[in-house]
């Protein structure tokens, strides 16, 4: 059976991180996903990460039409790696400046596979529906095939990072850089953190401008999720197309869309380029999110009691409840958006000030120092469980961008009628 697939893969390049989640991805390849690639006759070609960024590095220089896809074995972050290291080689061979927001990045054809092996696994088990090694070692033997949306965050027209399922300020901020503190506790470093974080009950000012995806089909609330064959992510591949068409036509597009600007006080601005769901967390932290639909859903929480922070926290671990059903919680699908902090803004309409400036970076120092009096001015950026400094930053959805060895998430067949994403 195999043999009659013609798209399934003959040889690819194996990325394999030794250090992720409770550091067993060299045994899982070895025990469990090698023998099946060595049944289904597929060679391939195994490197063991040494240091961080070591396979974006790599694919930077690797000859890779010799391959007919990339294995990463580990967490998030040797996703993370791979992703940034195919794009950038991808954009590099295109001649494309990633360091421009407003340019349209190449897509990747060559499809990424990911053996599940770290803390978390939130992309395999948003795109597959399970983190089992060898589930999603069956898939890259079939060949199978998703498009993924990737979304690109800017600073100051300098590129930062990409991203596929979670850009987080405030709230999940603040927990991913409490964890990088106490990484020697392993995968419960996250509660450890999340349960101070949520102590603190800390707020950030600032403002959100936004570009909605009013061409979508779909909302946030709609309740219709991501499934195999999805067809709102086919009818916006066919919106995408239909726009390359018009801009290499010379055709005016309607890239001009009205902004819409939010000020306020949020304990956490999430943008989430899909579902986000995990064991912890089955249905994640937007289930109505869509995998290829060039599309983010952005979630605003307003400053609001800690006991109703805490009532939105819990919604994410039912299966029934909404979690924007919240007089302090917004959410909207866009395509882009925008975040300037409160003290940015102050400091750009008083640069000339020497000393203001001076107070409020002497102020940004202390922040670290309770005995000082001084109130955090700023969150950070946590992208796909990376941390980023930079705080007034910009996001651009691109959709489709690249592939992976799966094909969504399939439900039930009790479930298929009920939901009309499903083809």
């Amino acid at each position: 059976i195999l043999v009659s697939i013609a798209w399934r893969p003959k040889r690819l390049l194996v990325y394999i991180n030794p250090y992720g989640g409770k550091k067993k991805g060299k045994q899982i390849y070895e025990t469990k996903v090698a023998p099946l690639f060595s049944l289904a006759s597929i060679s391939t070609e195994v490197i063991v990460t040494e240091y961080a960024n070591h396979a974006r590095d790599n694919l930077y220089e690797a000859s890779l039409d010799k391959y007919d896809g990339i294995v990463c074995v580990g967490g998030d972050g040797m996703f993370s790696e791979v992703l940034h290291g195919l794009i950038g080689r991808v954009q590099k061979d295109s001649d494309v400046d990633h360091n421009n927001p407003k340019v349209p990045l190449s897509r990747c054809n060559m499809r990424i596979g990911i053996i599940p092996a770290g803390s978390t696994d939130c992309v395999c088990f948003a795109t597959v529906g399970i983190s089992d090694p060898v589930t999603s070692a069956l898939h890259i033997i079939l060949g199978d095939c998703q498009p993924l949306d990737v979304s690109s965050v800017h600073h100051k027209k300098m590129f930062l990072k990409y991203s596929v399922s979670l850009l987080g300020y405030g709230f999940y901020g603040d927990v991913l850089k409490g964890s990088e503190k106490n990484r020697w506790l392993g995968p419960a470093r996250y509660d450890f953190s999340g349960f101070k974080t949520f102590l603190s009950h800390r707020y950030y000012e600032g403002t959100v401008s936004f570009q909605p995806a009013q061409w979508a089909l779909g909302s946030p609330r709609d309740k219709i999720c991501c499934t195999s064959g999805c067809y709102i992510c086919r009818q916006s591949s066919k919106h995408l197309e239909e726009q390359q068409r018009e801009k290499s036509g010379g055709l005016q597009s309607n890239e001009q869309e009205d902004w819409t600007t939010i000020k306020g006080k949020f304990m956490a601005i999430n943008a989430a380029s899909m579902s986000c769901a995990c064991p912890r967390s089955p249905r994640g932290l937007s289930p109505a999110a869509h995998l290829a639909d060039g599309t983010a859903d952005l979630i605003l929480v307003r400053k609001c009691s800690r006991l109703d922070f805490l009532r939105h926290l819990i919604r994410h671990t039912t299966s029934n409840s909404d979690q924007f059903d919240f007089p302090f919680v917004d959410v909207y699908r866009i395509k882009s958006f925008h975040f300037t902090p409160k003290h940015f803004e102050e400091e750009d309409a008083e640069s000339t000030d020497l000393g203001i400036i001076g107070k409020k970076n002497f102020a940004q120092f202390c922040t670290d120092h309770p005995s000082c009096g001084c109130n955090q001015l700023n969150s950070l950026w946590n992208c796909d469980g990376e941390t980023l400094e930079q705080t007034a930053i910009e996001l651009r959805v691109h959709c489709q961008l690249i592939k992976l060895f799966a094909r969504g998430i399939e439900e039930s067949p009790k479930e298929e009628d009920k939901n009309p994403s499903r083809v």
